[in-house]
């Protein structure tokens, strides 16, 4: 019975992750009301920029959807492996992610519509950790 589930599951999520890329490349570039910057900013002091964004943020609505959304938003990529087998390999799949999430970063920072932050980095890829886990454990039970 889970075998039937996770055949509907990974066809559903061939069709949906195409789709969620570009609704999540909208929102790094163009969404939540994002103009250009005047100038190119570059983060690369891991975490310092989130622990003062979290001190200097006053609703904690704000921080949950800024630092767990960033987590959150990511983990359907751990699960990658449905749709190109080569990246069921945890390593092979952290180098292209990581590899990916480098050149987005880096279109934001030269664009200016976003800064090249470290902290997104880190934060998206826990996120893809944590789906490429779910992921395994989800295709263990199937199989059982």
């Amino acid at each position: 019975m889970r075998e039937k589930y996770w055949k509907i599951f990974r066809k559903f999520y061939r069709i949906f992750i195409p789709f969620y890329t570009i609704f999540l490349l909208y929102l790094m570039f163009f969404g939540f009301g994002r103009s250009q910057y005047d100038i190119n900013i570059v983060r690369l002091s891991p975490l310092i920029s989130t622990f003062s964004f979290v001190k200097e943020t006053i609703l904690w609505k704000t921080i949950v959807i800024n630092v767990f959304g960033n987590i959150i938003m990511f983990t359907p990529f751990g699960f990658l492996g449905i749709g190109f087998p080569n990246l069921n390999d945890f390593k092979t799949l952290m180098i292209n992610f990581l590899s990916g999430i480098i050149i987005i970063e880096s279109l934001q920072y030269f664009t200016r519509l976003g800064v090249f932050d470290i902290d997104d980095i880190i934060l998206n890829t826990i996120g893809v950790v944590i789906g490429f886990w779910f992921y395994k454990f989800c295709a263990a039970r199937a199989s059982a």
